[in-house]
């Protein structure tokens, strides 16, 4: 089996200044450097979170395009060190949004990124791209289909990822374990034309929280830990093919992972 090494290698957000809250995301500064340290160390891949947020006034011009651009740079400087660059720009879930206005802002800001990419001269064969899912915000109040979901994610991506892009590897984004998977299964399960592109899980949250909860610090739990990561896992791997059945659901998996304004 094949093991590859990665590191996150931006420094965090900051304020942006002249928006109402948003962010960029810094950490340029010497990251040639550092990349060539890591491809030294045995790293070859690393990712970069570029964060906004849907409100009134939000996301502005301003931030998408500077998320945009810093994501380009990061990712034209990991591939000249040997790195392959996580293209990382997520929505967060926060908000009072419906599906179709995520679906719209998800649409805008990923065509920015490849925009910006494209101008960076990044080789678009040698990225990954880690986006949301299209969700509606977490205060919508209203019941929205894993379908609608699904078919709302795969029309923004056909709409903008360029099929030259190998894979799309979704964050979970404050989804429980559970749902997570599931929306991953919907996504490769729906007939919804062509998609060029390996559809599958780039989890954090939505991969650890059940196996960290069986560990709970205690050497004598690692084992049934590692059984239950090994169990996540199995299950986003046949969600990556559209073929759970939702077998591994416990009642931590079903567990929400959602903090407000999640930041790392």
């Amino acid at each position: 089996m094949l093991v590859s090494l990665g590191i996150k290698v931006d420094l965090g957000t900051k304020h942006l200044p002249g928006t109402d809250d948003e962010t960029y995301t810094q950490g340029l500064t010497d990251l040639d450097k550092r990349c060539a340290t890591y491809y030294k160390a045995g790293c070859r891949f690393a990712k970069w979170r570029a964060v906004l947020r849907i409100s009134a006034n939000t996301p502005s011009p301003l931030a998408i395009k500077e998320n945009a651009d810093t994501l380009a740079k990061y990712a034209a400087i990991c591939q000249a060190n040997g790195l392959v660059p996580i293209v990382e720009p997520e929505i967060l879930m926060d908000g009072e949004h419906s599906l179709e206005i995520c679906q719209y802002w998800t649409e805008h800001v990923i065509s920015t990124c490849y925009r910006s990419l494209n101008e960076q001269h990044v080789l678009l064969e040698g990225t990954l791209l880690k986006p949301n899912m299209c969700l509606p915000g977490k205060s919508f109040g209203q019941k929205v289909s894993i379908e609608a979901c699904a078919r709302a994610t795969v029309e923004a991506l056909q709409r903008t990822v360029p099929p030259a892009v190998p894979a799309v590897v979704f964050l979970s984004g404050g989804q429980s374990e559970e749902e997570a998977t599931v929306m991953l299964n919907a996504l490769n399960a729906l007939p919804l034309g062509t998609r060029p592109w390996k559809l599958t899980f780039s989890f954090g949250r939505a991969l650890q929280k059940s196996a960290i909860k069986e560990w709970n610090a205690k050497k004598e739990n690692v084992k049934k830990a590692e059984q239950t990561l090994l169990a996540r896992c199995r299950a986003n791997s046949l969600a990556s093919l559209g073929k759970y059945t939702g077998d591994a659901a416990t009642a931590t998996s079903k567990e929400t992972t959602y903090v407000a304004n999640y930041k790392y």
